[in-house]
Protein backbone atom coordinates (compact mmCIF):
# COMPACT_ATOMS: atom_id res chain seq x y z
CA UNK A 1 0.00 0.00 0.00
CA UNK A 2 1.32 3.53 -1.25
CA UNK A 3 1.77 6.17 1.25
CA UNK A 4 -0.41 8.70 0.07
CA UNK A 5 -1.54 12.07 1.32
CA UNK A 6 -4.46 13.51 -0.63
CA UNK A 7 -5.00 17.15 0.18
CA UNK A 8 -6.95 20.78 -1.24
CA UNK A 9 -4.23 22.63 -3.08
CA UNK A 10 -3.12 26.04 -2.84
CA UNK A 11 -2.99 29.14 -4.67
CA UNK A 12 0.38 29.03 -4.61
CA UNK A 13 0.64 25.49 -5.86
CA UNK A 14 -1.23 26.07 -9.63
CA UNK A 15 2.28 25.52 -11.30
CA UNK A 16 2.58 22.34 -9.26
CA UNK A 17 -1.01 21.13 -10.69
CA UNK A 18 0.20 22.94 -14.48
CA UNK A 19 3.39 20.55 -14.61
CA UNK A 20 0.85 17.33 -13.58
CA UNK A 21 -1.61 18.51 -16.44
CA UNK A 22 1.32 19.12 -19.04
CA UNK A 23 3.17 15.90 -18.22
CA UNK A 24 -0.48 14.03 -18.82
CA UNK A 25 -0.99 15.97 -22.25
CA UNK A 26 2.72 15.07 -23.03
CA UNK A 27 2.18 11.50 -22.70
CA UNK A 28 -0.99 11.46 -24.27
CA UNK A 29 0.23 12.93 -27.43
CA UNK A 30 3.26 10.40 -27.39
CA UNK A 31 0.23 7.62 -27.41
CA UNK A 32 -1.30 9.64 -30.68
CA UNK A 33 -4.37 10.66 -28.53
CA UNK A 34 -5.33 13.98 -28.97
CA UNK A 35 -6.95 14.21 -25.59
CA UNK A 36 -5.75 17.64 -23.26
CA UNK A 37 -3.76 19.03 -26.54
CA UNK A 38 -3.94 22.92 -25.37
CA UNK A 39 -2.56 24.71 -22.29
CA UNK A 40 -4.34 24.09 -18.70
CA UNK A 41 -7.07 26.32 -18.12
CA UNK A 42 -4.64 28.54 -15.79
CA UNK A 43 -7.63 30.93 -15.28
CA UNK A 44 -10.10 27.47 -14.32
CA UNK A 45 -7.13 26.49 -12.30
CA UNK A 46 -6.80 29.79 -10.17
CA UNK A 47 -10.43 29.75 -9.29
CA UNK A 48 -10.41 25.77 -8.25
CA UNK A 49 -7.57 26.45 -5.75
CA UNK A 50 -9.16 28.98 -4.11
CA UNK A 51 -12.43 27.34 -4.14
CA UNK A 52 -10.41 24.85 -2.36
CA UNK A 53 -11.89 22.11 -5.10
CA UNK A 54 -8.44 21.48 -6.87
CA UNK A 55 -7.01 18.16 -5.27
CA UNK A 56 -2.88 17.37 -5.10
CA UNK A 57 -1.66 13.84 -4.43
CA UNK A 58 1.63 13.39 -2.55
CA UNK A 59 3.72 10.46 -2.24
CA UNK A 60 6.72 11.10 0.21
CA UNK A 61 6.12 14.63 0.26
CA UNK A 62 6.35 15.02 -4.06
CA UNK A 63 3.47 15.75 -5.78
CA UNK A 64 2.36 12.71 -7.62
CA UNK A 65 -1.10 13.57 -9.30
CA UNK A 66 -3.98 16.35 -9.52
CA UNK A 67 -7.68 16.36 -9.51
CA UNK A 68 -10.84 18.77 -9.22
CA UNK A 69 -13.95 17.40 -7.25
CA UNK A 70 -16.77 19.66 -7.07
CA UNK A 71 -20.67 19.60 -7.58
CA UNK A 72 -20.46 21.29 -11.24
CA UNK A 73 -22.77 18.89 -13.21
CA UNK A 74 -21.95 20.61 -16.46
CA UNK A 75 -25.32 21.17 -17.87
CA UNK A 76 -24.16 20.69 -21.74
CA UNK A 77 -23.43 16.99 -20.53
CA UNK A 78 -25.76 15.94 -17.37
CA UNK A 79 -29.51 16.74 -17.38
CA UNK A 80 -32.18 17.66 -15.31
CA UNK A 81 -33.32 13.47 -15.82
CA UNK A 82 -29.74 12.56 -14.04
CA UNK A 83 -30.88 14.22 -10.94
CA UNK A 84 -27.37 16.58 -11.37
CA UNK A 85 -27.59 17.74 -7.19
CA UNK A 86 -27.15 13.45 -6.38
CA UNK A 87 -23.54 13.75 -7.21
CA UNK A 88 -20.00 15.23 -6.77
CA UNK A 89 -18.11 15.74 -10.32
CA UNK A 90 -14.70 14.87 -11.03
CA UNK A 91 -12.84 17.01 -13.63
CA UNK A 92 -8.64 17.29 -14.65
CA UNK A 93 -7.51 13.84 -12.95
CA UNK A 94 -4.16 13.18 -14.21
CA UNK A 95 -1.22 11.15 -12.08
CA UNK A 96 2.67 11.62 -12.67
CA UNK A 97 4.00 9.31 -15.22
CA UNK A 98 6.66 8.06 -12.45
CA UNK A 99 3.36 6.70 -10.56
CA UNK A 100 1.36 5.55 -13.17
CA UNK A 101 0.49 1.89 -12.81
CA UNK A 102 0.50 1.83 -8.75
CA UNK A 103 -3.30 2.27 -8.19
CA UNK A 104 -3.15 6.13 -7.43
CA UNK A 105 -5.89 6.45 -9.85
CA UNK A 106 -8.01 4.35 -7.75
CA UNK A 107 -7.21 5.70 -4.78
CA UNK A 108 -7.83 9.22 -5.89
CA UNK A 109 -11.73 7.46 -6.74
CA UNK A 110 -12.69 6.20 -3.79
CA UNK A 111 -11.53 9.34 -1.45
CA UNK A 112 -13.99 11.38 -3.98
CA UNK A 113 -15.96 8.91 -3.73
CA UNK A 114 -15.82 8.79 0.42
CA UNK A 115 -16.03 12.43 -0.02
CA UNK A 116 -19.62 12.63 -1.85
CA UNK A 117 -20.95 9.95 0.52
CA UNK A 118 -20.21 11.86 3.23
CA UNK A 119 -21.96 14.70 1.74
CA UNK A 120 -25.12 12.57 1.08
CA UNK A 121 -24.29 12.31 -2.52
CA UNK A 122 -25.47 8.87 -4.47
CA UNK A 123 -22.78 9.05 -7.14
CA UNK A 124 -19.43 10.15 -8.17
CA UNK A 125 -19.65 11.10 -12.27
CA UNK A 126 -17.33 12.44 -14.81
CA UNK A 127 -16.84 13.09 -18.05
CA UNK A 128 -14.21 11.88 -20.38
CA UNK A 129 -13.18 12.62 -23.79
CA UNK A 130 -15.29 10.88 -26.33
CA UNK A 131 -12.74 8.86 -28.27
CA UNK A 132 -10.36 7.54 -25.60
CA UNK A 133 -11.74 4.16 -25.59
CA UNK A 134 -8.46 2.86 -22.90
CA UNK A 135 -9.80 5.67 -20.78
CA UNK A 136 -13.28 4.17 -20.78
CA UNK A 137 -11.51 0.87 -20.51
CA UNK A 138 -10.26 1.98 -17.38
CA UNK A 139 -12.92 3.82 -15.69
CA UNK A 140 -15.26 0.83 -16.37
CA UNK A 141 -12.20 -1.56 -14.51
CA UNK A 142 -12.87 0.57 -11.27
CA UNK A 143 -16.60 0.51 -11.06
CA UNK A 144 -18.01 3.04 -13.30
CA UNK A 145 -20.93 2.34 -15.61
CA UNK A 146 -20.55 4.12 -18.93
CA UNK A 147 -24.21 6.31 -18.92
CA UNK A 148 -24.27 7.60 -22.78
CA UNK A 149 -22.03 9.28 -24.99
CA UNK A 150 -22.91 13.59 -25.72
CA UNK A 151 -22.02 14.23 -28.96
CA UNK A 152 -21.33 17.71 -29.48
CA UNK A 153 -19.28 19.31 -32.21
CA UNK A 154 -17.88 21.73 -30.24
CA UNK A 155 -16.61 19.73 -27.46
CA UNK A 156 -14.39 16.54 -27.62
CA UNK A 157 -15.31 15.38 -24.23
CA UNK A 158 -18.61 13.60 -23.41
CA UNK A 159 -18.30 10.50 -22.57
CA UNK A 160 -20.26 10.65 -18.99
CA UNK A 161 -19.45 8.03 -16.37
CA UNK A 162 -20.87 7.48 -13.21
CA UNK A 163 -20.29 4.99 -10.00
CA UNK A 164 -21.86 4.32 -6.66
CA UNK A 165 -20.30 7.23 -4.24
CA UNK A 166 -19.51 3.88 -1.76
CA UNK A 167 -15.45 2.56 -2.19
CA UNK A 168 -15.58 -0.20 -4.58
CA UNK A 169 -14.24 -1.99 -1.61
CA UNK A 170 -17.53 -1.67 -0.17
CA UNK A 171 -19.39 -2.23 -3.33
CA UNK A 172 -17.90 -5.59 -3.71
CA UNK A 173 -17.71 -6.67 -0.24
Amino acid sequence: MRNLVIRAGRPAELGTVEVLLREASEWLASRGIDQWQYPPHRDRISAALEQGVCFLVFEDAEPIATFQMDAFADPEFWTPADEPDSALYMHRMAVSRRAAGGGVGGTMLDWAGDRAAAQGKRWLRLDAWKDNEGLHRYYKAVGFTLLRIVDLPHRRSGALFQRPSRRMSDINA
